[in-house]
């Protein structure tokens, strides 16, 4: 199994920025690829940005060219530079880990940090 533990979110004003982080522990080289969803009040979870254990990235069509994925393999934590936020990002986003089939091809989820975008 895997273990996430989200930090970075909060209250920003438009155009401000956040830089969110997701440590991962346990069976952390079981690992396929991370990425980052969010879940507004009254919709569907979505995919915002993720990674894959070879470093390609996946964007959301609206974040690309603000929001920014990476990876820190010595801290075995992910992390996504939100700039330039809008109103419409606010949600609560959540860190997720895919691990390879071989192992148990599940996602392991965190509990989720709030980002609120407001003046």
């Amino acid at each position: 199994q895997v273990q996430l533990v989200e930090s970075g979110g909060g209250l920003v004003q438009p155009g401000g920025s956040l830089r969110l982080s997701c440590v991962a522990s346990g069976s952390i080289f079981s690992i396929s690829a991370m990425g980052w969803y969010r879940q507004a009040p009254g919709k569907e979870r979505e995919l915002v940005a993720s990674i894959t254990s070879g470093d390609g990235t996946n964007y959301a069509d609206s974040v690309k060219g603000r929001f920014t994925i990476s990876r820190d393999n010595a801290k075995n934590t992910v992390y996504l530079q939100m700039n330039s936020l809008k109103p419409e990002d606010t949600a609560v986003y959540y860190c997720n880990a895919r691990l390879i089939r071989r192992y148990d091809g599940r996602d392991y989820w965190g509990q989720g940090t709030q980002v609120t975008v407001s003046s």
